[in-house]
């Protein structure tokens, strides 16, 4: 089974950056935790730990600043949407080629 949600201190552990940049990261709006009701801990859910994992790779191994790298994550973000609508268009395509047949 795969873990929900990671907390702040996993996420800086396993990610080996610093609570500060985590802080820059979650006010630029790149991640966006939820907080648990019972303590308000920060808890990161898998999508928000693919976006780290992309944004550590952009400014470790690609030298990417934290402009770029917001304008990358959007981008990212649009291709998908675009690529889901393509991919309904598609289905609803091939749903009316099947009832033509």
């Amino acid at each position: 089974m795969a873990k929900e949600f990671w907390t702040r201190s996993e996420v800086i552990e396993i990610f080996k950056i610093q609570q500060h940049l985590l802080a820059i990261l979650e006010e630029e709006e790149i991640v966006c935790p939820r907080h648990r009701k019972e303590d308000g801990e920060k808890l990161y859910s898998p999508e928000e730990m693919e976006l780290l994992r992309i944004t550590k790779i952009l400014m470790d191994e690609l030298d990417v600043n934290l402009p770029g790298v917001d304008i990358i994550l959007r981008m990212r973000h649009q291709m998908i949407d675009m690529r889901r609508q393509v991919d309904d268009i598609l289905a609803d395509l091939v749903k009316k080629l099947r009832q033509r047949l």
